[in-house]
């Protein structure tokens, strides 16, 4: 994808370095300082002498820091949202008649907390109707590869406008739906109703990239990286990989094949009117 060079979103909120990450010390009297403070107090040690130490990483405390790959990614994830701003203001002004409301990308490490609840890296990337913000822990972009074999930055890119396409779906009702759904179906039903969402939200993700081929963002082979990123997290696959066996009654995202069908659907046709999965005969 050619982004380098291109204007980054401003609705991005880096929580990097929060809660679990080493800070620096020595700008006023935080919490963590007083607590320095206290142990070499207790322990008839120096206190300046064990911030110092502190500071310089040799404390003994675990320090983490940001790698020149997780601010690449971070630029990376951030001209993507601001590209599908650009797609769905566009869409929703001309198609629709409507104001888009743009979402936070909010980046993490670890942990982190939405509206929607705690949730860690290992729940993957995620949208919270809550709040309309979407989650990323940038390890993922690594765990794409390696866990799923599917690499490449366009494969990172459909899966941030995966997440932008749901907060679309919320703009337009359908995570409403969802939740007056919840309880009134059975669990086999409700199921159903999630793929057809998930399904949407890959239809959206085409729709997008069919603007962004359209602007000359696309390089060769962008698009085999989306399809092998959207086979490698179809239900069926990931259930026989995990439990070696298929129970499609328990399909909440969609086949390997659903998913690429739809997301190619979506890119080929760019029209918005063709996603409408819930009502699809065949899906």
């Amino acid at each position: 994808m050619r982004w380098q060079g291109r204007k980054g979103s401003s609705n991005v909120e880096d929580r990097r370095g929060g809660r679990g990450r080493g800070r620096k010390v020595g700008k006023g009297f935080g919490l963590g300082t007083i607590l320095i403070i206290i142990i070499a107090v207790l322990f008839g040690e120096n206190p300046m002498q064990l911030l110092q130490q502190f500071q310089s990483g040799d404390s003994g405390f675990t320090q983490t820091t940001t790698t020149a790959l997780d601010d690449e990614l971070g630029k990376f994830v951030s001209v993507v949202l601001q590209e599908t701003e650009d797609v769905w203001n566009k869409i929703f002004r001309e198609q629709l008649g409507k104001d888009y409301k743009e979402p936070i990308l909010v980046i993490f490490d670890g942990s982190v907390r939405s509206a929607c609840g705690a949730a860690s890296a290992s729940t993957g990337p995620f949208y919270c109707p809550g709040d309309q913000k979407l989650y990323i822990d940038l390890s993922f972009y690594r765990e794409l590869s390696q866990k799923f074999g599917a690499p490449g930055d366009f494969a990172m890119a459909y899966v941030v406008a995966h997440e932008v396409a749901h907060h679309v779906q919320n703009l337009l009702g359908y995570s409403d739906y969802m939740r007056q759904q919840r309880g009134r179906v059975s669990k086999k039903e409700y199921n159903q109703l999630s793929v057809r969402l998930e399904l949407q939200a890959d239809f959206f993700s085409g729709v997008w990239a069919y603007h962004a081929q359209r602007k000359g963002l696309l390089e060769e082979g962008d698009i085999e990286e989306a399809l092998r990123a959207a086979n490698a997290i179809g239900d069926d696959r990931l259930q026989k990989q995990s439990q070696g066996y298929v129970v499609p009654d328990a399909f909440t995202h969609g086949t390997s094949a659903q998913r690429m069908r739809w997301f190619k659907k979506g890119f080929q046709t760019g029209d918005i009117s063709q996603g409408d999965t819930f009502n699809a005969t065949s899906l």
